[in-house]
């Protein structure tokens, strides 16, 4: 329970429906934030008539999302760090919690879906009821045995049935807003980059062939696909269209230089499907706001795939997730290590 509203109607739907239920608070970091998103989440539960416990996750949290998210950005790379918290950080810290108080399953309040295949028997997400909050994408490289034990009371519901229901319920938190997107970055990613040690270090700004056009202030200030605050003036904009680590560069172009044919994933974390034997059909997410597109898979390596697009495609950065869909149910996801050019 993260203090919010909808873990807080989770809750309450599966007392509804018959669950014995135990509130737990996965405490991330050691600040204000936290301290009062416990403080929320202990208020609902004793407005429930339920047990809360608060676990120590700083440690883990630190671990497997916040060194990644860093490393990332001085690799070059743009992060989307809540993909990989819910299966490296958040369900873990969950299904710990469950075995130590001896509970069968495990909740969140996503606004998603879980199936399991008819004749594989395999366990999948699929997207949310309400299209405008599903967080499908976000919950991609969850594993079969996570996916198993794991329940998602939102999933058949809306944001605003959530609200009402809160506020039937008289719950604490009804009218809560909306937790920012990234928990741990309070303002802008860059200071906080500063405070972890990450240094600005300026470099050339290139064309496509090679030909300086400027001078930036440290590639992780930018990210591929960005259009606007780079610095070179033209009769038409510049793109980000890909950085050179080893050199320092951050490489521009026109409109036509930021559409993608393809790109390579790795760490594929298949779902509704095994690993594919053949290029399979499919659509793909190449970030968390955008629409599915038609593509091809082409399976590599063990937990590798080229993933070429029907048609090109906005670029997308390196270090984001590729979600692969049929229909509405999630194939697997793995996160973009290489873009193409159209």
């Amino acid at each position: 329970m993260s203090g919010g509203v909808d873990s807080a109607v989770s809750a309450a739907l599966l007392l509804r429906a018959g669950y014995e239920v135990i509130g737990v608070t996965c405490r991330f970091r050691d600040d204000a934030a936290n301290a009062q998103a416990a403080a929320d989440a202990a208020a609902v539960c004793a407005h429930l008539g339920i047990e809360h416990i608060e676990r120590d996750c700083v440690e883990m949290f630190e671990r497997v999302v916040i060194c990644p998210f860093v490393s990332a950005y001085v690799e070059g790379l743009t992060p989307s760090p809540c993909v990989g918290c819910n299966a490296l950080c958040k369900v873990p810290a969950l299904l710990e919690a469950g075995d130590a108080c001896g509970c069968d399953r495990v909740a969140t309040g996503h606004y998603a879906r879980i199936v399991r295949m008819r004749a594989s028997g395999r366990f999948a997400v699929k997207t949310a009821l309400d299209i405008r909050k599903d967080q499908s994408y976000m919950l991609a490289l969850l594993s079969q045995d996570q996916l198993a034990r794991l329940v998602l009371p939102l999933g058949g519901t809306t944001k605003v049935d959530v609200r009402l229901t809160a506020a039937d319920l008289d719950l604490p938190v009804a009218e809560k807003p909306e937790s920012q997107d990234v928990c741990f970055v309070e303002g802008d990613y860059r200071d906080f980059l500063r405070e972890r040690g990450v240094v600005d270090a300026p470099g050339a700004i290139v064309d496509r062939t090679g030909r300086e056009l400027g001078r930036h202030g440290g590639l992780a200030n930018y990210t591929v696909g960005q259009r606007k605050g780079i610095g070179v003036a033209a009769e038409e904009p510049y793109y980000v269209v890909g950085k050179h680590v080893e050199t320092g560069e951050l490489v521009v172009g026109f409109a036509e230089d930021a559409q993608i044919g393809a790109v390579r994933v790795r760490g594929l974390q298949w779902q509704a499907v095994s690993r594919p034997p053949e290029p399979r059909a499919a659509f793909v997410k190449l970030r968390y706001r955008s629409r599915a597109v038609p593509c091809i898979i082409k399976p590599e390596g063990s937990c590798g795939a080229r993933i070429a697009l029907r048609s090109p495609q906005p670029t997308t950065a390196p270090g984001q997730y590729a979600v692969l869909y049929e229909g509405d149910t999630v194939l697997g996801g793995g996160m973009i290590e290489e873009v193409e050019q159209a």
